[in-house]
């Protein structure tokens, strides 16, 4: 048997069909076309179930002998699969269609899966036919009821016992013909999309390749942090001590005067070093002022113009707020020390419970997404069920995108 694929997106599973935005009649009329469309699938979907279920008879008739030796098992299966699938497909068409539910493009159900909701889907349509059948034999008597109402024939005791037995027989077969169309959306659900074991397997593969990921990157944080601590404030203040001690066994003045002004200066150098180390560890700013005033620190901080635009009309949550700035500040130390840029450009927007951070250079591209720094990013933001999306082609710009759930 086939196994699913894999890569699939939750997001394009089914769902009820979308509404277009109108207003007066146009959106009046558009639950009547809804309702005109779904009844028509229903109505349809009782003649595919029984073209599979006359499919699936005539071809245990001509392959029987064929599927029951084994010489000859696989390849009567796969004559039944072809024609299994293309009934499949008409099906997905048919909900895709009269009902707008939307299923993963990429995502292929097993052989054993089809064959089960083919299965299923010929009994339902079948019993949703004989629902419908007995629907419009009620139709009828009713309309006889109310012929012989209008003659005068009928005794008043026969009206309401007609009226009771109709109305409980109404009652069953509304409730009959909602119960089979959720099973029919239920089990088109299980065979094009992924089943709710699936999106839990996946979740936990995720989850668990997400929290490796966001170690990974903790741990190359912290090797940044040791290096730039190591090879850059060590040896600048190992650079400080030495013109201190020369200027202590300095023998004119003049000489201890520069060497002190030298020390001055690597001094005021270290500080600046040391507060922009700090900074990309975690900013202070964040907490105390907000992520609109950090995010105007790195501009001030960067050596080429940064134009930013914070649209943000609420509070934000603290891992948002955190995964934000570092995406803004990575990107933007990327584009003033590789890109050979000359403006950056930062928009934070926020759009109901979704937060889009989006930075945009014009220098030279060819970012590599499998690079530590947006490996990282992107690890960031998956921890949060964020994407963080790379457009950089050679000769520019680049573009890096981070969509962030605040919910």
């Amino acid at each position: 048997m086939q196994g699913d694929s894999a890569g699939i997106d939750a997001r394009h599973l089914p769902g009820p069909p979308g509404r277009g935005d109108s207003g007066g009649a146009d959106a009046a009329a558009v639950p009547s076309a809804t309702w005109l469309r779904r009844s028509a699938g229903t109505f349809l979907g009782c003649v595919t179930a029984l073209l599979e279920l006359l499919y699936f008879l005539v071809a245990g008739i001509a392959l029987g002998p064929f599927l029951l030796w084994p010489l000859t098992r696989a390849g009567a299966l796969g004559i039944v699969m072809t024609g299994a699938r293309r009934l499949a497909t008409l099906e997905g068409m048919r909900r895709a269609v009269f009902f707008g539910d939307r299923f993963p493009e990429r995502y292929q159900a097993s052989d054993r899966k089809i064959l089960r909701y083919l299965a299923v889907r010929s009994y339902s349509g079948l019993l949703c036919a004989v629902v419908l059948a007995f629907l419009g034999a009620g139709i009828v008597l009713a309309a006889l009821v109310v012929r012989r109402l209008a003659e005068g024939s009928m005794r008043w005791d026969e009206l309401l016992t007609q009226i009771l037995l109709g109305g409980v027989l109404l009652f069953l077969d509304l409730q009959g013909l909602h119960s089979l169309a959720a099973l029919d959306a239920r089990i088109a659900r299980a065979c094009f999309g992924p089943s709710e074991r699936e999106l839990l397997q996946r979740r936990i593969h995720e989850l668990a390749t997400s929290r490796a990921a966001v170690v990974q990157a903790v741990d190359a944080e912290r090797r940044r942090i040791e290096r730039d601590l190591h090879d850059g404030i060590q040896q600048r203040l190992v650079a400080l001590g030495m013109l201190l001690g020369r200027a202590r066994r300095g023998r004119g003045p003049g000489q201890a005067d520069a060497l002190l002004r030298q020390a001055h200066e690597e001094a005021r150098d270290l500080l600046a070093e040391l507060r922009e180390v700090t900074w990309r560890v975690y900013p202070s700013a964040l907490d105390s002022l907000g992520l609109k005033e950090a995010l105007g620190g790195v501009s001030e901080r960067c050596a080429i113009p940064v134009r930013t635009e914070f649209d943000v009309g609420g509070p934000l949550p603290q891992p948002v707020e955190t995964a934000a700035y570092f995406v803004v500040s990575e990107s933007v130390t990327n584009a003033a020390k590789h890109s050979r840029a000359t403006a950056v450009s930062v928009r934070v927007a926020l759009r109901g419970t979704m937060l889009t951070v989006r930075v945009r250079d014009n220098g030279r591209g060819g970012a590599n997404p499998a690079g530590g720094g947006l490996s990282g990013l992107r690890s960031r933001t998956a921890a949060l069920d964020g994407v963080l999306r790379v457009d950089s082609p050679d000769g520019g710009p680049t573009t890096i995108t981070a969509e962030l759930p605040c919910a």
